[in-house]
């Protein structure tokens, strides 16, 4: 996991007590809507780390063949 994603899903969690603390119904409703896109942010940057990993593989597949 790279140190993006874990970043994203720890804004995601302060986020998420944030709106839980909140007293106002327009803070809790802007922390929530933070929560969703910290935790969407989380998600691409797994999808790139996953991606990035199968490239890797792919490219050292492609060498052993090549050899």
């Amino acid at each position: 996991m790279s140190a993006n994603y874990l970043f994203c899903l720890d804004q995601a969690t302060q986020s998420a007590k944030s709106a839980a603390e909140a007293e106002l119904p327009n803070v809790k409703e802007r922390c929530l809507r933070a929560e969703a896109a910290w935790r969407t942010m989380a998600a691409r940057h797994e999808r790139m780390d996953e991606t990035r990993r199968q490239a890797v593989r792919d490219k050292e597949a492609a060498t052993l063949v090549a050899e």
